[in-house]
This record gives C-alpha cells, sequence and structure tokens, in this order.
C-alpha cells in the first residue's frame, strides 16, 4: 500500500486544476497517513538525526510514547512509502524514504502537471 508513490499516478498539483472525486479521495488518503501528530513528530525526529535514521529503541522517549505505539505508527508511514527501515540485528531502523516528501509537498505547488 505505497500511498506516498500512488501521488505519481494520482495528483497533479491542486494548484493547477480542480481534482476529480477520486483524485481527491486518493490524495486524502495519502494526506491522512502524514496527518497524525505522532507521526509528523516521529518523521521529524528521524529526519533531524545525524544520519537521517533512527532505530525504533531511540524514538519512544522524544515523542513520549509507548515502543507498541510507536511500531504501530512506524509500520503505518513504512508502509504508506514515507519510510524505509532495515533489520540490524534485533533492531530496526528507519530513514525517510527520498523523495517521498518531495512527491507530497509538489502537489501543493505549480511548475509542472504531473509529480516525478
Amino acid at each position: 500500500m505505497k500511498l506516498i508513490a500512488q501521488i505519481e499516478d494520482c495528483c497533479q498539483s491542486v494548484l493547477e486544476a480542480p481534482l476529480s472525486e477520486s483524485e481527491a479521495d486518493a490524495l486524502a488518503s495519502m494526506l491522512r497517513v502524514l496527518a497524525d501528530p505522532a507521526r509528523l513528530q516521529l518523521v521529524s525526529v528521524i529526519a533531524s538525526q545525524p544520519d537521517a535514521e533512527a532505530c525504533v529503541c531511540n524514538l519512544t522517549d522524544p515523542v513520549g510514547l509507548s515502543q507498541p505505539t510507536v511500531s504501530h505508527h512506524l509500520k503505518l508511514l513504512h508502509e504508506a512509502g514515507v519510510l524505509d527501515r532495515e533489520q540490524r540485528g534485533r533492531w530496526v531502523y528507519y530513514s525517510i524514504r527520498r523523495g517521498a516528501l518531495d512527491r507530497v509537498a509538489s502537489v501543493f505547488s505549480t511548475g509542472g502537471t504531473r509529480v516525478g
């Protein structure tokens, strides 16, 4: 369910032409993943790390949530195509998928009819 990747197929810039009902539904589904305050905070914490990656074990304190809750949010962000994950021994490290947030932002900019 790589929602962020679907932006390329679904949506032109909302500033250049009106969205159809189906395009609006698809875009809203994608944005819902990022619209959660805890998920936005997780994305921000991960992006601000020295290597732009973080272990689940290092994300619970900054967001003030339990490990299972953080893992749930990370799973949703990964499934949507926002985060990449890498298993290293018993720990999982997350990083922002290259270009994912740029694709989301481009839906709200002018200068092209398709994201890509």
